[in-house]
């Protein structure tokens, strides 16, 4: 069956408009496995696990757009991570799935922890992709993780001053973005997410979108005297070939899950830092056997 893409409206942030994607029509009978997306990308990051059959066999999927990023919009035009994970956890109220596990690709990781501290009642295990729970710290780029003030002041810098209606986000940011997240695309993708970026990230409301989300990105707080609170399951898989974020920070920060049942961290060989698009068939059947465990 075809996948399901809608929105649906929430009262967080003066009210809030939230896309989010099932990749079938919802089974009560199965448990629920939400999925957030990496930073500027959509829904359309897990087309992947959408078309996995196992993992689908397994699970609902249910794709959870945050503020900033694909057809998600707020009355208040200010936000951060807390925000994107109080409103994926009214989603679901909404929606009526009382228990779900959550997976989050990059900045889908700390929103996914963000929710299982939030509602340690709702969330039934955390699978983080790509991930950090730091903020970033000297600490992390001591690690060998990315310097995220000289990558991303620029780009706030330049996105300062209002546009005009007819403004649309650069392609080498979406490069560049393609670049680091993935080492780099098909032809036929970046034309995809070319086109996808271009609909998304245009006139005066998508540039405050794209930069708050870069502020966001720059400027959020770290997770490190909190993680001890997260009360669930936790997998962690990172690739050798990430370039934000390193294999050296999960191992340390995997450790920091003290009061989880399990928290373990499996190493992908050659996985990028969009791990969930670089690595799928490794990351669907990681998440299919984490759900299928802790069901």
């Amino acid at each position: 069956m075809s996948r399901i893409d809608q929105t649906i409206e929430i009262p967080h942030l003066g009210g809030s408009t939230v896309g989010y994607t099932f990749g079938k029509p919802y089974d009560p009978s199965l448990p629920t496995l939400v999925l957030i997306n990496s930073f500027t990308t959509s829904a359309e990051l897990y087309r992947p696990q959408f078309a996995d059959p196992v993992l689908g066999s397994v699970a609902n999927l249910l794709a959870l757009e945050p503020y900033g990023h694909g057809r998600t919009r707020a009355t208040y035009r200010q936000f951060t991570y807390w925000d994107s994970a109080i409103a994926n956890l009214q989603v679901l109220a909404a929606l009526g799935i009382r228990e779900a596990f959550v997976l989050g690709t990059s900045q889908g990781g700390w929103m996914a922890a963000r929710m299982a501290l939030l509602a340690p009642d709702v969330v039934r295990g955390l699978l983080l992709l790509g991930t950090s729970m730091d903020f970033e710290s000297p600490r992390s780029r001591d690690l060998g993780c990315w310097d995220a003030f000289a990558s991303n002041s620029a780009v706030i810098d330049a996105l300062a001053e209002p546009v005009g209606d007819d403004w649309v986000v650069p392609d080498f940011f979406v490069d560049a973005v393609l670049g680091s997240g993935l080492g780099g695309v098909s032809d036929e993708e970046r034309e995809f997410w070319l086109a996808a970026y271009r609909a998304n990230y245009t006139g005066d409301d998508g540039r405050h979108r794209l930069r708050v989300s870069t502020v966001n990105l720059r400027d959020r707080d770290g997770l490190h005297g909190r993680l001890d609170e997260v009360r669930c399951p936790v997998r962690w898989l990172h690739g050798t070939a990430d370039q934000v974020y390193s294999v050296a920070n999960a191992e340390e920060e995997i450790r920091l899950f003290t009061g989880s049942p399990e928290a373990r961290l499996e190493v992908v060989e050659g996985g990028q830092h969009f791990l969930s698009a670089s690595h799928p068939e490794e990351a669907g059947a990681a998440a299919a056997g984490f759900v299928k465990h802790w069901a």
